[in-house]
């Protein structure tokens, strides 16, 4: 039997940032040791952020999209991922930037996610760095 796809919810950081905050702290926080002062900035409230329901509604995952079209803070919590959330939610974040009129999207991708950007046609542009204490690339596909 197939999982559901995930359902994705589109909102501000004020009416998502209860669910949204959550996974990011856990994902970004306390499993890859990104400081705490570093997860939360400027740019939330200005964001598109997305949040992606698992089985029975469950918060699994999240991303969110920036006013000049940069995709980031994709992170689908560890009892969630294999099961489509992470492909769901940046399918959402490139279909908003796309209605929102950019021509392109634009991501800072962990290194070892390339391929995971690659197959939605994300390619790798510069030299690797490092953001946070991990690899990191900037990655760019058309929309």
């Amino acid at each position: 039997m197939r999982r559901a796809d995930p359902t994705i919810e589109l909102g501000d950081w004020a009416s998502l940032r209860a669910e949204v905050l959550p996974i990011r702290w856990t994902v970004f926080v306390e499993e890859q040791k990104v400081p705490a002062e570093l997860e939360v900035d400027d740019w939330d409230a200005q964001a598109l952020h997305a949040l992606a329901r698992g089985a029975a509604g469950r918060a699994a995952g999240t991303a969110r999209l920036l006013p000049d079209g940069r995709i980031g803070r994709i992170a689908v919590l560890r009892e969630f991922r294999g099961a489509g959330v992470g492909s769901a939610l940046l399918k959402a974040m490139m279909h908003a930037a796309r209605e929102r009129g950019h021509a392109q999207a634009v991501l800072s991708a962990q290194t070892h996610a390339m391929a995971f950007y690659r197959r939605f046609g994300f390619v790798a542009e510069g030299e690797p760095y490092d953001d946070a204490g991990i690899p990191h690339i900037t990655m760019r596909r058309t929309l």
